[in-house]
């Protein structure tokens, strides 16, 4: 019978790494504009690129491009339509930067540098669900340190996350260490049996 035990107990743990790994690889990642990345070169369409897409939260968007010619942008709504640039709530410069897209809603992109968003170097990229049930427990934001939780604090929240290239392999790399850990402790027991 302590065979048969273990051998629960070893897929147990299995099934429980399997399901820890599969709610890490569930977000996708998507590189705008596709193969002709970030650019005004050959007239790309932003809006038919985002419009053929579906986003979920926690997907990353990566922007692809020539910095010395180009950057990216977060803006509210209205500076989007108008193409301005004052008022950035991110700006990313690396030419090659992930933005892991954590909120549902739109969020705003575009090309910083002068004329491009009027040739149409921007994006909308609207996230309409989760792409998969967090296995972490949500925690509430932080109270604004600014007096009367005004808005300031919640649109800071709200924002894209900026993040490294790398932004996949935290992830994956989180998911091993607790895959491994489960698979240790269900090894432990086994030798309590």
């Amino acid at each position: 019978m302590g065979a048969a035990r273990r051998g629960s107990a070893l897929a147990v743990a299995a099934l429980v790494a399997a399901v820890m790994w599969a709610g890490m690889a569930a977000a996708a990642v998507y590189e705008v504009g596709d193969k002709l990345g970030w650019t005004i070169m050959n007239n790309p369409d932003y809006g038919k690129w985002a419009g053929s897409k579906k986003f979920s939260v926690g997907d990353t968007i990566v922007f692809t491009y020539n910095k010395q010619f180009h950057n990216v942008i977060a803006v509210s709504k209205a500076d989007y339509k108008n193409c301005d640039v004052t008022k950035p709530t991110a700006t990313w410069s690396t030419g090659k930067d992930s933005v892991v897209l954590n909120t549902t809603g739109h969020h705003y992109f575009l090309c910083g540098f002068p004329g491009h968003c009027a040739i149409g170097q921007k994006v909308d990229v609207l996230v309409l669900s989760s792409a998969a049930p967090s296995m972490a427990p949500s925690m509430a934001p932080a109270p604004s340190s600014a007096g009367g939780g005004g808005s300031a604090g919640r649109a800071a929240a709200a924002a894209p996350s900026p993040h490294g290239n790398a932004a996949s392999t935290v992830g994956c790399s989180l998911a091993v260490t607790i895959a491994a850990s489960v698979l240790s402790v269900a090894a432990a027991g086994l030798n309590l049996l």
